[in-house]
């Protein structure tokens, strides 16, 4: 079982570092590590342990590699954990085999994201949102939702548990994404559209009706490609 290491030096002025490790060691992984150290750089909150993957990763990471998940959930002390998966469909397997109850799942938010109390955002555990989204107001996201960089929510809209927006997507006002909604780069959903459970828009694409669940949908109207998908 890998130990893990716990920092005891602070300054006694500042409340002791929360460990915290990533789950997934890829490309996201070491975007979610940059975020973590963004976050402290604005307000030291995070001592960042190091990655658990269930493949040891080839090639050389920022911080130490640490196991696997099984390792993972059999340490006996408490520690805050972000996955970075960016599959929906792979990060609800993952999130499900997290099960030891000395781990908890923060939201990570970048700090040049406005969440002012007014703007009556409620943000579920283990949300990931990263640099240069804009959320207005009134919006609700379920747990695990990743934000990739620049996107945008829109008010009163509806992010289901799992949903992953790549980089600069959009999601207009009143917009609802069920469970696990994969938005590729750049796609859209315009106001008021739904989009069903673990359906795609690949990168691009542009919903302006309400879409099936368990398709994927491409191009300017979004149409239904496939059938039967995850995301």
């Amino acid at each position: 079982m890998t130990q893990l290491f716990f920092s005891e030096y602070h300054d006694e002025d500042d409340p002791p570092l929360r460990p915290l490790v990533i789950v997934g060691a890829g490309g996201l992984g070491r975007e979610v590590r940059v975020l973590v150290q963004q976050l402290n750089d604005h307000h030291p909150t995070w001592n960042l342990l190091g990655f658990y993957d269930d493949v040891r990763p080839a090639a050389a990471l920022p911080l130490p590699y640490l196991g696997s998940i099984a390792e993972l959930n059999a340490t006996p002390e408490a520690v805050a954990v972000a996955v970075a998966v960016g599959n929906s469909h792979s990060r609800t397997t993952v999130v499900a085999r997290l099960t030891s109850p000395h781990l908890s799942f923060p939201s990570l938010i970048h700090p040049s994201v406005a969440q002012a109390p007014y703007q009556q955002l409620h943000i579920s555990e283990g949300c990931i949102i990263t640099q240069g989204c804009i959320l207005t107001t009134d919006i609700q996201l379920g747990r695990h939702v990743l934000l990739n960089l620049g996107c945008t929510i829109g008010h009163d809209a509806v992010l289901e548990d799992f949903c992953s927006l790549m980089p600069h997507a959009n999601v207009g006002g009143e917009a609802h994404l069920e469970s696990m909604v994969y938005l590729g780069t750049n796609a859209t959903v315009i106001n008021q559209v739904r989009v069903g459970a673990r359906t795609i828009v690949g990168a691009g694409a542009v919903a302006v009706r309400d879409l099936p669940p368990d398709c994927t949908a491409v191009g300017v109207p979004a149409r239904v490609i496939k059938n039967g998908t995850h995301a």
